[in-house]
């Protein structure tokens, strides 16, 4: 039986062409495609997929944070971050929210197949190229970076929209929470993180990949 594949990326070229990759293997069927984060939550719990691939920088709900509740609802669902990213922070807090892969872009195809299979069969696989950062990062004793860890999943959630230009009271309407709580998060955001305006805000939400440059 072919693993069931559900890819989330909001690159539509990006997706596409990994689909046309995965429909050439016999053992593999892509069931769904999501194009931000919090479709990519909907269609893991609605098409129960084997296998989820998950972009990081994704718009409304980035990627981690979309494994993160994929894997609240399913502790058995299986994530492979497939990103551009190599860095060890973006790597450690993918594997904190239970991603069982990590994969680069840019590594051949082949090796986006085995992740595949290897996780599918509930193993883990990190890229060659990200086990190299990790193992030299632990060599050096560097711990991953904290400065997401003391933002609650609501406080990213907000932080996210944010940045990306919503008023507090569209993200009010969209959590279902009053547009003066939404200002209470952001002040208390710039509070936790020692930022001072939102320009500050949008680098940070950048720097650390909760969502996209453009």
């Amino acid at each position: 039986m072919a693993l069931r594949i559900l890819i989330a990326d909001d690159h539509a070229v990006v997706a596409d062409g990994v689909r046309y990759l995965l429909a050439a293997q016999s053992d593999l069927e892509v069931v769904g495609t999501a194009a931000d984060g919090t479709e990519a939550v909907h269609l893991a719990q609605a098409l129960a997929p084997d296998v989820i691939l998950m972009d990081i920088v994704m718009p409304q709900l980035n990627g981690i944070d979309a494994a993160r509740e994929i894997v609240r609802r399913n502790p058995e669902a299986r994530v492979i971050m497939l990103s551009m990213y190599s860095d060890s922070e973006r790597v450690y807090q993918s594997l904190q929210v239970g991603a069982r892969g990590y994969v680069l872009k840019r590594d051949l195809p082949e090796e986006l197949i085995d992740a595949i299979r290897q996780v599918g069969a509930g193993g883990r696989y990190l890229s060659p190229s990200v086990t190299d950062t990790v193992i030299v990062d632990y060599l050096h004793e560097k711990k991953a970076p904290d400065a997401l860890h003391q933002l609650s999943s609501r406080e990213r959630h907000v932080l996210q929209m944010l940045v990306e230009g919503k008023t507090a009271a569209s993200v009010a309407r969209k959590l279902r929470l009053s547009p003066r709580t939404i200002e209470t998060y952001k002040a208390r955001l710039m509070r936790k993180l020692g930022l001072g305006d939102l320009p500050a805000l949008v680098k940070f939400a950048v720097r650390h990949g909760l969502t996209p440059l453009d």
